[in-house]
């Protein structure tokens, strides 16, 4: 398990900036003195504004069995906490057909039976109100480009500080989404294991502080 930064890419992208894959292969091959190039497995993502916790396959037998929990929306589970714009319910269930523009990397939500779109679930509840801001925790059900992101927006919710589809971020500020929970099964001891990150000490995170 690894915590992921802000701002940085899981894997290399147009930028060229150092990505977290990269460094953490460095890092295996100084800590274990391995000689040649060193595996590690990608096996979900975070978009590069989000951080929170992951997790990473050290053997390719790892990453496959890893990624089937994955694609079964049931073994491997995701959890997040975000600050949300609006008047959310106390819990609710969203679903949308996504799609993506790959030519300019957004998604939007879409009529069922569009070409190419895909089904997203989640499910949220609301953890704390303050200054009109809202505190949600999410279970996300399926793993969509952005879906957490466009799901909100699409319902006047939108992400605090999300630079790409709230339109009243202001420029500067870091979206409010961070991965605080992993729950997976263990591709060899098959023990079910929890992983868990903090919310970040920064606005407007700490603004829900106890």
């Amino acid at each position: 398990m690894v915590e992921k930064p802000s701002n940085i890419p899981v894997m290399e992208d147009d930028s060229k900036d150092e990505d977290l894959l990269s460094i953490l292969k460095k890092d295996l091959k100084v800590r274990y003195n391995k000689p040649g190039d060193v595996y590690l497995g990608l096996v979900h993502r975070l978009d590069r504004p989000v951080g929170g916790v992951m997790v990473f396959a050290k053997t390719s037998k790892a990453a496959s069995r890893l990624s089937a929990q994955v694609s079964s929306h049931q073994l491997f589970q995701k959890e997040y906490h975000a600050v949300v714009t609006g008047h959310p319910q106390a819990t609710g269930t969203l679903e949308d057909e996504l799609l993506k523009d790959h030519r300019t990397n957004t998604v939007k939500s879409v009529k069922k039976g569009t070409p190419g779109a895909k089904h997203a679930v989640l499910e949220y509840e609301l953890v704390a109100y303050q200054d009109q801001l809202n505190l949600v925790k999410i279970n996300l059900k399926t793993g969509r480009s952005h879906q957490i992101r466009v799901q909100f927006s699409s319902r006047n919710m939108a992400l605090w500080g999300d630079q790409r589809y709230n339109p009243d971020a202001k420029p500067g500020q870091q979206i409010a989404l961070w991965a605080t929970k992993l729950t997976l099964i263990h591709p060899t001891t098959k023990e079910v294991m929890s992983f868990e990150s903090s919310l970040p000490q920064r606005v407007p995170f700490t603004k829900f502080r106890r």
